[in-house]
């Protein structure tokens, strides 16, 4: 048992510190979709769209997403797109966290006219 003990110990924090991980980059990939979705939006701006990504990590971010950034980078007139990175929650204090970085991009809505 005291030979077996600290490999069951380190499987199980590695096992935990993985679903932190993914737990951290879906929160990264719903604020990037839900930021994209408000900047593909008729007359809004790339802008518009890291402010509502903003918006969602604030509210559910918490402690499982640390030091998250809200980029545009890559945005042009006809495509949208926003990155969200950060650092997932370490599971041994004093250790960094992994690094997550997550994107969503699409198409900008406008106006067209049929047969053109």
């Amino acid at each position: 048992m005291a030979i077996i003990f600290p490999f069951v110990l380190l499987a199980t924090i590695a096992v935990v510190q993985g679903a932190m991980w993914y737990y951290a980059r879906q929160i990264a990939v719903t604020a990037a979709r839900e930021g994209v979705s408000a900047a593909r939006s008729y007359q809004a701006t790339p802008g518009d769209g890291a402010g509502r990504a903003r918006e969602v990590l604030a509210r559910t971010a918490g402690d499982s997403l640390r030091g998250y950034r809200v980029s545009t980078a890559g945005s042009d007139g006809q495509r949208v797109r926003i990155q969200v990175s950060g650092t997932a929650q370490s599971m041994i204090p004093g250790l960094p966290g992994l690094s997550v970085s997550q994107s969503a991009s699409g198409p900008v809505e406008r106006w067209t006219v049929p047969g053109e």
